[in-house]
């Protein structure tokens, strides 16, 4: 690992249970990037526990969410597929980057402002200096990239502000991360409420479809998606129920909207709706099958995690001497 390709960084959280949307606008795109980056992906379970969590159900989605990765295709002999909690690394450089990182700038994220008014019964410290844990995971393997949607933008620029901060004061330690801005995934609405973008957190069960949802149960939600009363099958702003269930339909098929219009002309929505689960579920239940035979083989997963988390480690490491001497810790023994 480690050659001339620039590092990419990325993660998801180890709680609620993967979307289809987190599906096609993330995770798919992350296969196609290991072939041109040197990637970092991992199950960021450090930041989960902001908001209160069952251990034993943290335990075991993180788990599964890393099973998910592998089965989604992404190959862990080729990328660092890790848990964040097993690489010390990221807590001892989020402390070092807090004492450079202005309350003013935290007082700022919107994103605390928001987990904020959600959880107003445990508004604790972590939920306001999560973005010093996430400019640490970014600044600890001198990621070059990060694949980040608009609502996390804020966060990769007080990144860049702490890096530039202490480069500035200590010389080019840092890279400078950049955000992503290659092929953007698939942007997946709610079912329920196409103003929104479809969720792991949304209380309507019925608004986003899960990766291990069951045929099933991908049926019946698309079959009670929210449409329009106009009847009519095109892609346009004006029936953002239609044009979420047409964009799900193509990310799935590797079809065109204007194809897809043309090929539902003079159809009603029901016929769509019916169309839309099946491609859902062509795309699922290979990959359900796949997570299902990875889970049965726990000894190659075991070595995954532990081959994994030294790999981070041994990058971590490395960032980190370099941060510890110059911030004026006394070396220590090897």
């Amino acid at each position: 690992m480690m050659n001339d390709k620039k590092v990419l960084f990325s993660g998801m959280q180890a709680t609620g249970s993967l979307t289809l949307g987190n599906y096609l606008g993330a995770l798919k795109n992350w296969v196609t990037l290991s072939d041109e980056y040197e990637c970092f992906y991992s199950v960021v379970d450090m930041h989960s526990i902001t908001v209160r969590q069952d251990p034993a159900t943290l335990r075991k989605r993180a788990r599964k969410l890393l099973t998910i990765y592998i089965a989604a295709g992404l190959d862990p002999e080729k990328n660092c597929i890790y848990y964040q909690s097993h690489v010390s690394g990221h807590a001892e450089l989020m402390w070092i980057l807090s004492c450079f990182t202005y309350m003013g700038e935290l007082n700022r994220m919107t994103q605390f402002k928001d987990k904020a008014a959600k959880h107003a019964d445990n508004i604790n410290a972590g939920l306001f200096t999560y973005p010093v844990l996430m400019a640490a995971d970014i600044l600890l393997y001198q990621a070059d990239v990060v694949p980040v949607g608009i609502d996390q933008m804020q966060h990769l620029e007080i990144t860049r502000d702490i890096a530039e901060r202490f480069n500035n004061l200590y010389g080019d330690v840092f890279t400078m991360p950049e955000a992503y801005v290659g092929k953007v995934g698939a942007k997946i609405m709610s079912l329920q409420d196409p103003s929104k973008k479809m969720s792991k957190s949304d209380e309507n069960p019925n608004g986003s479809i899960y990766l291990m949802d069951d045929a099933d149960t991908v049926i019946r939600k698309c079959k009670r998606a929210i449409t329009d009363s106009e009847g009519v099958i095109l892609y346009r702003d004006e029936q953002p129920g239609v044009k979420n269930l047409i964009d799900i339909y193509c990310a799935c098929t590797g079809k065109q909207p204007g194809e897809a219009v043309r090929e539902f002309e003079g159809q009603g929505y029901g016929v769509l709706k019916e169309a839309v689960g099946e491609a859902v579920n062509s795309i699922l239940q290979p990959l359900q099958s796949r997570v299902a035979e990875i889970e049965k083989d726990k000894t190659y997963l075991d070595s995954i995690i532990k081959n994994n988390a030294e790999k981070a480690q041994y990058f971590a490491n490395k960032t980190l001497r370099k941060v510890q001497k110059k911030v004026g810790f006394p070396e220590r023994p090897r």
